[in-house]
């Protein structure tokens, strides 16, 4: 008997990602939208890797960590995108066992190594700004590519530890999960087994890792706005907070976003709620990311114009 029942708790080979939904009229609209998104993402980000590694006046610590971050957001955005785009053209919502708990593992990877990323560029600025006297030592070549594989090591430590457990559950039916790829809550959700250990797993690394981040970030912006209100004269404060600004305006989209989706009721409507949130922090801010520091930046909008000189060139020979 105990045979027959483990059998049966088995048998779910594949899920069902439910999406935004079975309206059909929406499909279309839905996927030329996320299209467009997703080329107009992967084009800026792999351009400000481009221009960051081509660009010598680019080659300092911040538009490093910021390579760094366009980098990462393109493998963010291929880890949810391309499976959403092919489900909405053919219809076809399933996804294999092994294809959900890989994209959960990058996920997770992802967003934490995002989370430390924010944390360095923040620091960075932090040092730039309240300790100039010091930054060229402090935040050297040298300590820029000491320090950066740590947050990889880290992100890659979580995502084994979640990755391992998540795929240790039974999944016994339903196997229709409400989301429009593998994330971790949505998943629980379907598991028949007990939860309590990985959800308090979560609850430690997301308290040992994701909020500290979360709260150094906070704590460095308040002692650069803090620094910057004490410039006497206007030009300069202008200056130190246009160094910073677009590097804030990522950290509120995808910090809010996180907070919003887990803080949330889990229940209910709540659920459509998630989704569109979920939206903002895995699609929107890597889309809005290149956008906003090519805009806000003096420094790429200059080898953005150097690049584009050079391709000018290039094409009349």
């Amino acid at each position: 008997m105990e045979n027959i029942e483990w059998r049966n708790q088995t048998t779910i080979t594949e899920f069902i990602l439910l999406g935004f939904g079975d309206l059909q009229e929406l499909q279309t609209p839905l996927f030329l939208l996320f299209l467009v998104t997703y080329v107009v993402t992967m084009a800026g980000n792999i351009l400000i890797v481009a221009l960051v590694v081509t660009d010598r006046h680019l080659h300092t610590p911040m538009y490093f960590f910021l390579g760094n971050l366009s980098c990462l957001e393109t493998c963010y955005t291929s880890t949810i995108l391309p499976r959403l785009l092919a489900s909405l053209l053919t219809g076809d919502r399933t996804i294999s066992f092994s294809g959900c708990i890989t994209q959960l593992s990058f996920f997770v990877f992802m967003v934490t190594a995002e989370c430390l990323l924010l944390l360095l560029m923040s620091y960075d600025r932090y040092l730039a700004i309240c300790n100039p006297l010091h930054y060229a030592t402090l935040m050297s070549s040298r300590v820029c590519i000491q320090i950066l594989p740590g947050s990889w090591i880290i992100a890659f430590f979580c995502s084994t530890v979640i990755t391992f457990m998540m795929a240790g559950l039974t999944f016994c039916g339903p196997n229709k999960i409400d989301h429009f790829f593998c994330d971790f809550t949505p998943m629980l959700k379907v598991s028949c087994s007990d939860t309590s250990l990985i959800e308090l797993v979560d609850l430690i690394l997301s308290f040992a890792i994701i909020l500290p981040t979360l709260l150094l970030t906070l704590t460095s912006y308040v002692c650069i706005i803090i620094t910057i209100l004490r410039i006497p004269s206007t030009t300069g404060r202008q200056k130190a907070f246009s160094t910073c600004s677009s590097h804030l305006i990522v950290v509120a989209t995808f910090y809010g976003s996180l907070i919003i989706i887990y803080m949330a009721p889990k229940a209910g409507s709540a659920g459509d709620l998630h989704k569109v949130f979920s939206v903002f922090y895995t699609v929107l801010t890597p889309l809005v990311n290149p956008l906003i520091y090519s805009l806000r930046n003096k420094e790429v909008k200059e080898a953005l114009k150097k690049a584009g000189g050079k391709l000018a060139d290039f094409i009349r020979r």
